[in-house]
């Protein structure tokens, strides 16, 4: 008898030692603090460069186009833009791979609802509501140029 409890409680430790609980709650990926304020200070930055002028914002956006897509032809359209983007719409999304692309780009790709205007010699021609992707990669936010080719 003491033979058997001693084995039933051998193997009790034992199947109790090979599961394992983790206590918490599951929860998906989320955009942290830092990373929001590398979207929002790229926003900034080019909206600052567009107030500048042409010249300046394009210079920008070559700048912060992602490293991977530098020598892609890209003709930017006349003017400048000001982009508005919606935070609160700020999601990861890594499964986006640019248009005509296969893989996604290297760093976090996050997406972001935006209001796009162009504005040529002061003057607001459109508007256009969409959605634009921003990659983070290496401390530092990258962006896709509106190509109108």
């Amino acid at each position: 008898m003491v033979v058997r409890a001693v084995t039933a409680m051998a193997c009790v430790l034992t199947l109790a030692g090979c599961t394992s609980t983790i206590t918490g709650t599951a929860r998906p990926l989320r955009v942290t603090d830092v990373e929001r304020e590398l979207v929002t200070g790229y926003f900034a930055d080019l909206n600052e460069a567009g107030g500048q002028g042409t010249s300046e914002q394009r210079d920008l956006l070559k700048d912060t186009q992602h490293p991977d897509f530098r020598d892609e032809d890209c003709e930017l359209p006349a003017g400048t833009i000001k982009v508005q983007p919606t935070m609160s719409t700020l999601r990861l999304d890594p499964q986006w791979a640019p248009p005509g692309e296969d893989e996604h780009p290297r760093g976090v790709v996050l997406v972001v609802a935006v209001t796009l205007t162009v504005v040529q010699e002061g003057t607001e021609i459109g508007s256009q509501i969409g959605s634009q992707h921003v990659v983070l990669l290496n401390g530092k936010a990258y962006g896709f140029a509106p190509c109108v080719n």
